[in-house]
This record gives C-alpha cells, structure tokens and sequence, in this order.
C-alpha cells in the first residue's frame, strides 16, 4: 500500500454560512487545527455542527471565509476542483450512511474507485477490502440492505478510508447505533486515525465518543461558544 501523505492541518478564518433572507446558521471568526489531531464538535440541536462539517468539506455553495487545509482553502475553490481535492484529501462519515442497497459491501466501500483515474483504482479497492476486513463486516454477495445500523455504518466507514485521506469529517457517526456498536465504532475510527495520523473532526452528541477526542469545542446558535 502506498504510503499516505502528512496529515492536514486545518486553518479556518471568518465563516459565514447563510440560509435564505440572510439569515446566518454558522458564524466563526477562527479556528485552528494541528495536523493529526482528532476534534470533537458538541451543541444542542440546531447549533450548526452538521453545517460546520459540511462547511469544513466546501459542501455548502456561498459560504464567505477562509477553509484551508495545508494551506489549500477548499472554500475558495470552484466545485470541480473542490470535489477532486475531497477525493484525494478528505474522508467523509454521513450520519444517514448514504450506501447504495442495491450493492454489497465491497463495492459500497470501493466506490470511489469508480470516479478515480485508473492509477488509483486498484489502491482503493485494495484499501477498500482492507478497511472492511478489519471492521470485521461479513464478506459475501449480500447486498448492505440485509445489514444492521451497526454494520452499515462499518461499510461507510471503510468507504470514507478507502481513497487514504488525510482528514476524516464525521457527522454522527453512532447516532444509528446502540451502546456496545457506537463505542466499537468509535474504537476502530480512532484507531485507524491513530496509526496513520489522520486528522479527524467529528460532529456528534455521543458524550463518550466526544471524552476520547483530543480537543472539544461546542457551538451554540452557530457560534462557539468554548473549546476544551
């Protein structure tokens, strides 16, 4: 396996995200991220965690301000050119999983091969496999709409690991699942994030996911309101 490059720092200045009339749903003035550091997000409901992720992606059209990760601000970015710096930089968790159910697991977690130029294609499905191993999700040609909450959100964990980002964005990612799953889940993220130094900022109300992070800042009304 190739190896993969240094994690990314993250260096966010004067974000605006806006719905419509003008009204803003995430207003932060900074925010600064050592490379390989996991980040923990908390807020009540409605506070913007799930905006910062999305923001912290360039997944949200008109945001104002800077978002650079090794020093490439992905906010400035046209959304061709945001989109190809995700597939080769960023890794993404989705609380709702966001799997095709038609597809099995190793072609779910692959995926990305498919809109990669073919000399990343084989490292992706080999990482993909790979990655699916070691979350121990059953193999065979069962599509993932047989799978439990638990197992899905394997698969698309595997899938966001699978092109070898440098920074991993996760959005609830044990929301779907009960106690003994989330903090199996939470064990093998942080484990993978660990031995390869990735940088990892994860959105969530799991206060036992939030207590293993490094760092911990919490928004209120879309703005921050401490960090930890």
């Amino acid at each position: 396996m190739p190896h993969m490059a240094e994690p990314l720092g993250l260096e966010l200045r004067d974000l605006v995200v806006e719905a419509g009339r003008g009204r803003r749903i995430l207003a932060l003035e900074a925010l600064d991220l050592a490379p390989g550091t996991a980040l923990g997000v908390e807020g009540p409901s409605g506070a913007g965690k799930s905006t910062l992720i999305y923001a912290l992606a360039g997944l949200i059209e008109g945001m104002r301000g800077r978002v650079a990760w090794g020093g490439t601000d992905i906010a400035g970015l046209r959304p061709g050119a945001a989109a190809r710096f995700r597939s080769h930089h960023i890794g993404l968790i989705f609380q709702d999983f966001l799997l095709f159910d038609e597809l099995g697991a190793a072609a779910n977690a692959g995926v990305a091969a498919l809109f990669s130029g073919r000399s990343r294609r084989g490292a992706i499905r080999v990482r993909a496999a790979e990655g699916l191993a070691r979350l121990k999700v059953p193999a065979g040609a069962r599509t993932v709409a047989s799978y439990s909450g638990g197992e899905r959100q394997r698969v698309a964990v595997a899938r966001a690991l699978a092109h070898g980002p440098q920074a991993i964005l996760a959005d609830e990612p044990t929301a779907s699942l009960h106690r003994e799953a989330a903090d199996a889940l939470t064990d093998d993220l942080l484990a993978d994030v660990r031995d390869r130094g990735r940088s990892l900022v994860v959105a969530s109300h799991d206060r036992r996911l939030l207590d293993r992070m490094d760092r911990r800042l919490r928004l209120v009304d879309g703005r921050l309101e401490g960090a930890a």
